[in-house]
């Protein structure tokens, strides 16, 4: 079996925060693959919904054997698990227990109605940039060819109202 490299995004804002996302390490270091390396804990606020709850966020890179469908499906057998509700759809969200985003699979591309790698947002969250930044800054986004580092300067100049050109 070949062994591929995954990051993943962990965040939690309801109940015990820190203790829900070690809950889903575990799970992960379980049904997944081996968690080679993962971030600190980052508290944030929701964005993209009103929530008066913090959200706590990591990120993690496991090496596992699985192909990107069956670890999307392991993923979502562990959120509901876990407590986690239905998926935001149509860009509506809400507070979670749990929420584990698949935001790369080594440098493999997907774009189906199911499943999408890398995540399409990963660049644009400041919540995951930063973790991921962490654990792994010169890691390539195999559709923009750009380091994580390279990602989060950019975000940080979009938000401080700089346009930024390639």
């Amino acid at each position: 079996m070949a062994e591929h490299h995954v990051f993943l995004a962990l965040g939690s804002n309801l109940g015990d925060k820190e203790q829900n996302i070690n809950a889903a390490y575990q799970k992960i270091t379980e049904r997944i693959g081996t968690i080679i390396v993962r971030s600190a804990f980052y508290t944030t606020s929701p964005e993209g919904f009103d929530s008066s709850n913090d959200f706590v966020n990591s990120v993690c890179e496991v090496v596992c054997d699985m192909d990107a469908y069956s670890l999307f499906l392991s993923i979502e057998c562990i959120e509901k698990e876990l407590g986690r509700g239905r998926k935001s759809v149509n860009g509506i969200y809400r507070d979670r227990v749990i929420d584990i985003d698949l935001l790369m699979y080594d440098d493999l591309q997907i774009d189906r109605p199911c499943l999408i790698i890398p995540h399409p947002r990963l660049h644009l969250r400041t919540f995951v940039l930063d973790p991921f930044f962490e654990i792994s800054p010169h890691t390539l986004h195999p559709v923009f060819g750009k380091t994580i580092a390279q990602l989060k300067d950019e975000l940080s100049i979009r938000k401080e109202g700089v346009h930024v050109t390639d």
